[in-house]
């Protein structure tokens, strides 16, 4: 393929350096939360107990610099197959400060039988996000040899990939994009936007398997909005091939991984997902791949996050709700940005206000045990239901469980924040998903750019006194009305969003 960085690619997208963000499906975490969800034991890493985290895919590094910073004493293994990816989260973790994060460059179906693998410590937690469905056949094979000797016994793996059935009416879509970009010139990001233009054309023509099928036209039209080089990482590579569930689960058994849920919480939850026929059927399979499959038949779903245990220990009922109990919830959306409706897999799910108010005000005003919450006078619904109350709060980000409640802000993270700051802080990020480390947290709490801005002023000694120079820094060439209104989201980070995080310990 044209336009790559040489050959070396193989197919791959190496012109041009994937995009920062930080995803709450890769924070340890939340993938212990989602064991415990499902019923399976998980240690949760408690104070400075050593944990090692192994990224396979890292790109520039953001998220396994970011777990670095709030658990200094973790170990964070990085691995990426671009060398300039590599060479930049190298650069950002000097000028964070960050000793216990390490970036190997390496091509993931050779790794397992190299030497730098046995650099490699056994890993309590493994994450690969946006790889498995964009890589050949031997590159995957590659990561299940790794996985294989490097998960520990207990070990969590997440990973994401675009699934099938889903992703059936809009296959012609990418391929369309795809060989539509490679007759074009330039670089990988300027390819994809005239795919792009190709589709925007097909979809005026009427074309059947576009303008005709609702998927993949919600999927065309969504091109639109998003940053040339995602579209080129997500459908220019050459490999590029959305997967069954059930084929996945057969490749990772074979390093003894066995799947326990989807990282995405909502979606455990069959009642929710889909309408009463549809679990009907759903109830009636046995086989949990065949479940997983009448899910997947039903639901608009074409990206998924799947979680394995290397060695499942099942939970008592009791000791999983103990254990779901105590953790400690931060709110970690506005009070006035609280939605009811929310849009799941399925379509739009209704949450009780008159359930969920109480909770919500409560965590409001400082982080709450699920047990407490569920405790609260007031309350309208089931108070026995704790899996129901974590999966929902958790899982759609209202709420974010903490690590280390009540830990105050610490100086790794303090720093890692304000690089972040320095690097990220530029138009073109402004809708990327990004977070501010916290050792309270044990990862990230999910910001904006904006968010990391303010903060990293505040951290230097400013006050929301100068808030008119943050807006004539951050929009020198704005008109007054964009001027007024990126005062008013600047203004709302310092009057509600910031305290969330303070109350979190964020800072």
């Amino acid at each position: 393929m044209s336009g790559m960085a040489g050959d070396w690619g193989g197919g791959y997208v190496t012109d041009i350096g994937y995009m920062p963000g930080w995803y709450s499906q890769q924070s340890p975490m939340h993938l212990a939360v989602t064991c415990l969800l499902m019923g399976v034991a998980c240690d949760l890493p408690a104070g400075d107990e050593p944990v090692h985290y192994l990224e396979l895919g890292c790109g520039l590094g953001f998220g396994a610099l970011a777990l670095a910073a709030a658990n200094p004493s973790w170990r964070v293994t990085g691995v990426d197959f671009n060398p300039a990816h590599v060479a930049f989260a190298r650069g950002a973790a000097r000028d964070a400060g960050l000793d216990n994060v390490v970036f190997l460059e390496a091509d993931l179906s050779v790794l397992a039988e190299q030497e730098e693998a046995r650099q490699i410590p056994q890993a309590d937690f493994v994450s690969l996000h946006g790889v498995w469905s964009w890589v050949p056949a031997p590159v995957r094979a590659g990561i299940v040899r790794l996985l294989r000797a490097k998960v520990a016994p207990g070990g969590i793996v997440h990973i994401s990939y675009n699934s099938l059935p889903g992703w059936q009416p809009a296959l012609g879509m990418q391929r369309t994009l795809r060989l539509a970009g490679e007759a074009a010139p330039g670089r990988s990001d300027r390819r994809a936007l005239a795919g792009v233009a190709l589709l925007r054309d097909l979809i005026a023509a009427e074309a059947v398997h576009l303008a005709g099928t609702p998927f993949a036209r919600r999927m065309a039209e969504r091109l639109e909005s998003l940053p040339p080089e995602y579209l080129a990482h997500e459908y220019m590579n050459a490999c590029w091939a959305p997967c069954f569930h059930a084929d996945v689960m057969a490749d990772l058994a074979a390093a003894k991984l066995d799947w326990i849920g989807s990282a995405t919480l909502p979606e455990n939850f069959p009642e929710l997902m889909l309408t009463e026929p549809q679990r009907a059927i759903y109830n009636r399979c046995e086989d949990m791949r065949l479940r997983e499959l009448v899910k997947d038949m039903c639901l608009h779903r074409g990206l998924r996050h799947d979680v394995f245990v290397r060695g499942v220990q099942r939970l008592d009922p009791a000791v999983r709700d103990a254990a779901l109990g105590d953790l400690v919830l931060a709110l970690a959306t506005p009070v006035d940005s609280v939605e009811y409706q929310v849009e799941v897999a399925s379509g739009t799910a209704s949450l009780s206000p008159a359930f969920y108010g109480p909770m919500i005000a409560a965590m409001a005003q400082t982080p709450r045990r699920v047990a407490d919450l569920l405790a609260l006078p007031g309350i309208e619904g089931r108070r026995d239901n704790l899996r129901e109350v974590v999966g929902i709060l958790v899982g759609i980000g209202h709420g974010l469980p903490l690590l280390r409640p009540g830990l105050p802000p610490q100086p790794a993270a303090l720093r890692f924040n304000r690089m972040a700051a320095n690097w990220l802080v530029r138009p073109e990020n402004m809708t990327k998903p990004l977070a501010l480390a916290a050792a309270s947290v044990g990862g990230g709490f999910p910001a904006t750019l904006l968010d990391l801005f303010v903060h990293a002023r505040l951290q230097s000694g400013e006050d929301e006194g100068t808030l008119a120079s943050w807006v004539a820094a951050l929009g020198p060439r704005m008109d007054e009305e964009d001027r007024s209104r990126l005062h008013a989201v600047l203004s709302r980070s310092l009057t509600l969003r910031l305290p969330l995080m303070r109350a979190a310990g964020v800072w």
